[in-house]
This record gives structure tokens, C-alpha cells and sequence, in this order.
């Protein structure tokens, strides 16, 4: 299976981490009772047919996309940046973020250490 990476281009999908369905992306409010947290967590449809899943770009730019696809046929049918949804307040659009911000301070970091 081939995944069409926004920001990369096309790529095989070991270059990708399954995160699970988008229902991840709509969490609870902090002050919402335990079953709407323990529903939250825990359940999950198994659908075959036309899904929206969470996944990570582990091997490439560390993007978290939303990838419509069909789990009878593996089909792709779209695929978009997390961080590009209108609810981009996020927990997978905070941990992308998170993610490019430790890195871009890491290379500062390298950088700056390499001129002294």
C-alpha cells in the first residue's frame, strides 16, 4: 500500500505509523464525565469499508495525516495534513507540532555548537 504523503509525495506505507481512527482527533471536553473519556479510549468501530485513520510520517516529514481509505480493498481515496483541518487544536496537530519544534531546536542547537 502506497500512501500519497501531502508534503513528500507518494510513499510505501512503511514509512508510515498507524495511529487508529480520527475519532482520536475529537476528544472530550477536560470536565466531561469518566464515560465519556472511558468511550473516548476504549471504543472503536471495526468497519469494512470506507474509514478515516490517523497516521504518523515516522521515516519522512513527521506529519500527522488523516488517510480516507477502504479496508476491504486498500484503496486510498484522500489524504490531508492534521494540521491543516480547521480544528487544528488538536492532540495529534499538538504533538506534530511539538515534534517540529524539538527538532528545529535541535538543529539550532547543533548549529550553534558547531561555530564555537
Amino acid at each position: 500500500m502506497r500512501i500519497t504523503c501531502p508534503l513528500c509525495g507518494p510513499r510505501d506505507r512503511r514509512e508510515f505509523y498507524y495511529y487508529g481512527s480520527d475519532d482520536y482527533l475529537d476528544r472530550p471536553a477536560p470536565d466531561a464525565p469518566p464515560q465519556a473519556w472511558d468511550d473516548y479510549l476504549h471504543l472503536r468501530d471495526n468497519p469494512a469499508g470506507i474509514t478515516r485513520d490517523l497516521w504518523y510520517h515516522d521515516l519522512g516529514c513527521s506529519a500527522w495525516l488523516v488517510v480516507t481509505r477502504n479496508t476491504v480493498t486498500h484503496e486510498i481515496s484522500g489524504v490531508e495534513l492534521v494540521a491543516g483541518r480547521k480544528d487544528a487544536a488538536t492532540a495529534g496537530t499538538t504533538t506534530a507540532t511539538k515534534t517540529k519544534t524539538a527538532t528545529k531546536t535541535a538543529t539550532k542547537t547543533k548549529t550553534k555548537g558547531a561555530s564555537a
